[in-house]
C-alpha cells in the first residue's frame, strides 16, 4: 500500500521516507461500507448484551450516569486518537504513534499489551460463543464450538482482508439492526402505542419509583462505571482498519464524528429503554439478562432464543475483530522491529498470514487454559489484562499531547480533525482514567486486574529497556569496531 502521510516516523528528519509500518505491503481491500459497519459496530461488545444486567443491579437507574461518563470518555479519547490517525493512518494505530511521541519504550511496550489482551479475548468469546451453540446442539461438546468458531474465523482472516471486512461488515450489521429495533419497540412500548403488546405504559416512571434514581447512593455510579468500562473497549479497532482501506482519512474522520450518537444510542438509548420498561429491582433483569428481561415484558415471543442468537453474532463480531486487531498490531510490531520479522510479512493476498496464525495459536492456548485450569491459570490471563484498556486509553491521551506539537511542526495541512479543547480536555481525561484506576484498587474484583495488569505492564517495559540499551551498546560499539 503506498504510504498516505510524509510526517516522519521515530529517528527520521522531516521529508525523509516515512518509516516502514505505512509502507506495509497491506492490501487496500476494505471498503467504505465496510469501515463504516465497523465504526458503527466496533462499539458494540457482547459485554452490553451480558454484562448490563449486573450494572443496573449494583446502581439502579442511576447506571446511567455511569454509562455516560464513561461514554464521555470514550468519545474523548477518539477525538484524540482520530487526531493523529487521520494525520497518520496506520495498521498500528496508537502503538505507532506512542512510538514516535513517547519513544520506542512506549510503543513497544502497549503494542504487546493490546496484542495480549485481544487473544485473551479471543479465548473468552470462543467459550462464551461455544456455550451457545452447544445448548442449541448438545451432541456436540464445547470444546469442539470453541474449536470450529476459531478454525472459521481463523480462515476467514486468512483469505483476504476483504473477506473479513465482509464478516464483520453482515455480523456488525446485525447488532446495529437488533439494537436500533429493540430502542424503537421499547419506547413504543413504554408509552404503550405498540400494537399488539400488553405491557402498561409506564411512561418514565421507573425511573424514580423504586428507591428513587439513586436507590443505592450516588457512590454507586462509581460502581457502575467499573461493571460498564471495559464493555466499550473496541471503539479504536476502525483506526487500525482504517490503514487498509482506499480512503483512510475519510473513513477516521467520519467514525470519529460519529462515535457520540453511536454511544449515545446504542448504549444509553438501550438501557434507558430497559429501566422505563422494567423496575430496576427485577429479579428477571439478572435472572434472564437486562434485554431478554424488557422483551419478555414487552410480551416478545421467544425472547431468550432471539437473545442468543444477537449475542452470538456479537460474540462472532468480536471474535472476528479481536483476531484482526491482534494480528494487525503484532504484524506493525514486526514492521518496526520489535516482534519476529515473520510477523512482518504479507502473502500474495496482501494478508499478515504469520502474524494471523501466531495470535490464533496463543488464543487456542488460552481456550486450553480456560477448559484445564479455569480458576488458576486462566483467571491469572483475564486479570492481567483486565486493566489493559485503560492503560490504552492513558498512552493516547499522553501521545495526543506530544504528537499535536509534532504534526503542527512538520504536517499542519494534515491536522483535519482537531482535539476539543486543547491541551485541557486531554488532561480532563487523563484525570478521569486514572481516577478509575485508583478506584478499583478499592473494589476487590477491580484491586486484582490493575496490580495484575501493572505487573505484566511492568514486566513488558522491562524487557523493552533492556532491548533498547542493548540496541544502543551495539550501536555505540560500531564504530570503535
Amino acid at each position: 500500500m503506498t504510504s498516505q502521510t510524509t510526517l516522519a516516523g521515530p529517528g527520521q528528519q522531516p521529508g525523509e521516507p516515512d518509516r516502514p509500518d505505512s509502507q506495509d505491503g497491506l492490501q487496500a481491500g476494505l471498503k467504505n461500507r465496510h469501515l463504516s459497519m465497523i465504526a458503527i459496530g466496533g462499539v458494540i461488545g457482547a459485554g452490553l448484551f451480558v454484562g448490563s444486567g449486573a450494572g443496573i443491579a449494583a446502581a439502579g437507574p442511576a447506571i446511567l450516569l455511569s454509562y455516560a461518563l464513561v461514554g464521555a470518555m470514550v468519545v474523548f479519547v477518539m477525538r484524540m486518537l482520530g487526531e493523529m490517525a487521520v494525520a497518520r493512518p496506520s495498521s498500528g494505530s496508537f502503538s505507532a504513534y506512542a512510538d514516535r511521541a513517547l519513544g520506542r519504550w512506549a510503543g513497544f511496550s502497549i503494542g504487546w499489551l493490546y496484542w495480549f489482551f485481544w487473544v485473551v479475548v479471543l479465548a473468552v468469546e470462543a467459550t462464551a460463543g461455544a456455550k451457545i451453540l452447544e445448548s442449541w446442539i448438545p451432541g456436540v461438546p464445547q470444546w469442539a464450538w470453541a474449536l470450529i468458531v476459531m478454525v472459521v474465523l481463523t480462515a476467514t482472516n486468512l483469505v483476504s482482508v476483504g473477506s473479513y471486512g465482509e464478516f464483520e461488515f453482515w455480523f456488525a450489521g446485525i447488532k446495529v439492526v437488533a439494537i436500533g429495533a429493540f430502542v424503537i419497540v421499547g419506547l413504543l412500548a413504554v408509552f404503550g402505542i405498540l400494537p399488539g403488546s400488553d405491557h402498561a405504559a409506564s411512561g418514565l416512571s421507573h425511573l424514580t419509583d423504586t428507591g428513587g434514581f439513586f436507590p443505592e447512593g450516588p457512590g454507586a455510579i462509581l460502581t457502575g462505571v467499573l461493571m460498564v468500562v471495559f464493555s466499550f473497549m473496541g471503539s479504536e479497532i476502525v483506526t487500525l482498519a482504517a490503514g487498509e482501506s482506499e480512503d483512510p482519512q475519510r473513513a477516521v474522520s467520519k467514525a470519529t464524528n460519529s462515535v457520540i450518537w453511536r454511544i449515545a444510542i446504542f448504549y444509553l438509548g438501550s438501557i434507558f429503554v430497559v429501566l422505563t420498561l422494567l423496575p430496576w429491582n427485577d429479579p428477571s433483569i439478572v435472572e434472564d439478562g437486562s434485554y431478554v428481561a424488557a422483551l419478555n415484558a414487552i410480551g416478545i415471543p421467544h425472547a431468550g432464543q432471539v437473545m442468543d442468537v444477537i449475542v452470538l453474532t456479537a460474540v462472532l463480531s468480536c471474535l472476528n475483530s479481536g483476531l484482526y486487531t491482534a494480528s494487525r498490531m503484532a504484524f506493525s510490531l514486526g514492521q518496526r522491529g520489535d516482534a519476529p520479522k515473520a510477523f512482518a510479512k504479507v502473502n500474495k493476498r496482501g494478508v499478515p498470514q504469520a502474524a494471523i496464525l501466531s495470535s490464533v495459536v496463543f488464543g487456542f492456548v488460552a481456550v486450553f487454559f480456560n477448559y484445564q485450569w479455569p480458576d488458576t491459570v486462566f483467571a491469572f490471563l483475564l486479570n492481567s489484562s483486565g486493566a489493559v484498556a485503560l492503560f490504552v486509553w492513558l498512552v493516547i491521551c499522553f501521545t495526543q499531547l506530544r504528537m499535536r506539537g509534532i504534526i503542527l511542526r512538520e504536517t499542519p495541512e494534515k491536522l483535519i480533525v482537531r482535539m476539543w479543547l486543547f491541551p485541557y480536555l486531554t488532561w480532563a481525561t487523563i484525570a478521569m482514567i486514572s481516577f478509575v484506576l485508583v478506584y478499583m484498587l478499592t473494589d476487590d474484583a477491580g484491586r486484582d486486574q490493575v496490580l495484575l495488569s501493572l505487573l505484566v505492564a511492568a514486566l513488558v517495559v522491562a524487557i523493552s529497556l533492556v532491548r533498547d540499551a542493548r540496541a544502543r551498546k551495539a550501536k555505540a560499539a560500531v564504530p570503535a569496531e
